[in-house]
């Protein structure tokens, strides 16, 4: 099926929207987690959030597209829903990732 390019961005723009949803309402899981099984975290869809914003010239701070994806300042989705890495889960990242996130 052919679809023009401004479908093919509305749908790009609904699944991202969904996306976040389902992370906001998730807040069960861990950003560490997330890196750990996925190579990607809420900080991440946030930044490239923000390098889409910068590449198109629009002005988005890093507060903001961090707001934009976690519903929320990011200290007060921490302060709420994040825990504390286990020993296991910072194991684990380093492996993933050897040079941090």
């Amino acid at each position: 099926m052919a679809i023009d390019d401004k479908t093919r961005t509305e749908l790009e723009a609904a699944a991202f929207r969904r996306l976040v949803e389902h992370l906001r309402s998730r807040t069960d899981v861990q950003n560490i987690d997330l890196m750990n099984l996925a190579g990607f975290c809420r900080n991440c869809l946030s930044n490239w959030l923000k390098d889409a914003a910068d590449a198109q010239g629009v002005a988005l701070s890093k507060d903001e597209s961090r707001e934009a994806v976690y519903g929320m300042p990011y200290e007060t989705w921490k302060a709420k829903y994040q825990g504390t890495a286990t020993t296991e889960q910072l194991e684990a990242m380093k492996k993933v990732h050897p040079h941090g996130h």
